[in-house]
């Protein structure tokens, strides 16, 4: 497949997914509905950007569609112990746990920056959902009893 075909597509689906979250977004109550919806919108806008460029400047060439598939299955399968750690650990625990894990199983070896960063995506979580939209997110196992 072409990289010019494969960039619409992609472009494609990010915009459809993003619109279709914008729209389910519209329905929720209060205020709880405004940032899913602009989530919504922004990803259905750069992805638009994404099948637009490729239309306007794609290229004609082949291009594999996993260059590294070990990667590729390493990221799923991490993924997937982040969402099975989410009830257990919490949602704060295991993204945390994430934002460190699959740097560092791909290579990225600044630990420093690592921390600070999952440090600064946690307290950004903390204060859009928890202090702002005042939603709870899953908690650790342990809280709950």
């Amino acid at each position: 497949m072409t990289e010019r075909r494969q960039d619409i597509i992609l472009g494609g689906v990010f915009a459809a997914t993003g619109l279709s979250a914008a729209y389910i977004a519209a329905g929720y109550r209060g205020a709880s509905g405004i940032y899913p919806m602009s989530l919504g919108y922004v990803i259905a806008i750069l992805g638009a950007i994404v099948a637009i460029k490729a239309m306007l400047k794609g290229s004609s060439e082949p291009r594999e569609i996993i260059r590294n598939a070990p990667q590729a299955l390493l990221t799923v399968g991490i993924g997937a112990i982040y969402l099975a750690l989410v009830p257990i650990l919490g949602f704060y625990i295991a993204s945390a746990l994430l934002v460190l894990a699959l740097p560092a199983a791909l290579g990225f070896r600044r630990l420093l920056f690592t921390f600070v960063t999952a440090a600064i995506f946690v307290g950004i979580v903390w204060v859009i959902f928890s202090v702002i939209l005042e939603k709870p997110l899953p908690m650790p196992v342990w809280i709950s009893y």
